[in-house]
């Protein structure tokens, strides 16, 4: 195990597009950079379950199960689609306060911080390709020779960080759409990409396989 070589490839991992990491530009957009890094607690706490059942060898369990993978997938699709379909008929900026011709900025009604790690937390609990990430591809990581508890321990803690850089650079990036957002029609226009976005995901979910 070498945690400092395992560190690049984590990034890279938790760098790729999904719905997490859309939810992070979604966060950074509506509640800024630091609102969305809190909010990745929810997405580290549900990755951490899969860490711990990777380690104790029932992810293999569950990634076998077709029966398991299945329920996990459309479960997931679900809240997609769920999410996606809210935010399609939206007219709302959710937490930003708009001014015609003006920067969008943070107002009072703004979406309570709970609310966002909890989303965070069912998106990544409800997304089998983190069963697939941890159960299949993080143990090809772990040196035989090794205990494995402590390598999973301190692997896992490399890639839950991964998680916290990926969603400051996907939050940065929202915060810069922000300033852009200067109309009604834009908010619109927002809300519509966010749910085509959910949905979106949703429809790849459906059609994923282990």
């Amino acid at each position: 195990m070498d945690a400092l070589l395992f560190a690049p490839v984590a990034v890279a991992i938790a760098l790729t597009p999904g719905p997490n990491n859309f939810c992070g530009l979604n966060n950074g957009i509506r509640a800024g950079v630091g609102t969305a890094l809190v909010a990745t607690i929810g997405r580290a706490a549900a990755f951490a379950i899969f860490l711990t059942v990777s380690a104790v060898g029932l992810g293999a369990m569950l990634l076998a199960s077709e029966a398991a993978f299945t329920v996990v997938k459309w479960v997931g699709a679900c809240y997609l689609f769920w999410l996606g379909w809210k935010a399609w008929r939206s007219r709302e900026f959710g937490g930003l306060e708009l001014v015609e011709g003006s920067e969008a900025a943070p107002s009072a009604a703004a979406v309570p911080i709970r609310s966002l790690i909890l989303q965070e937390f069912l998106l990544g609990i409800t997304n089998p390709k983190a069963i697939i990430l941890f159960a299949a591809v993080f143990p090809q990581f772990i040196d035989p020779a090794q205990p494995a508890a402590h390598q999973f321990l301190v692997l896992g803690s490399v890639y839950l960080m991964a998680e916290f850089v990926s969603t400051a650079v996907y939050a940065t990036g929202g915060r810069q759409i922000r300033r852009v957002i200067r109309s009604q029609r834009g908010v619109v226009r927002l809300n519509k990409a966010t749910g085509g976005f959910f949905m979106g995901a949703g429809g790849l979910l459906l059609a994923a396989n282990r």
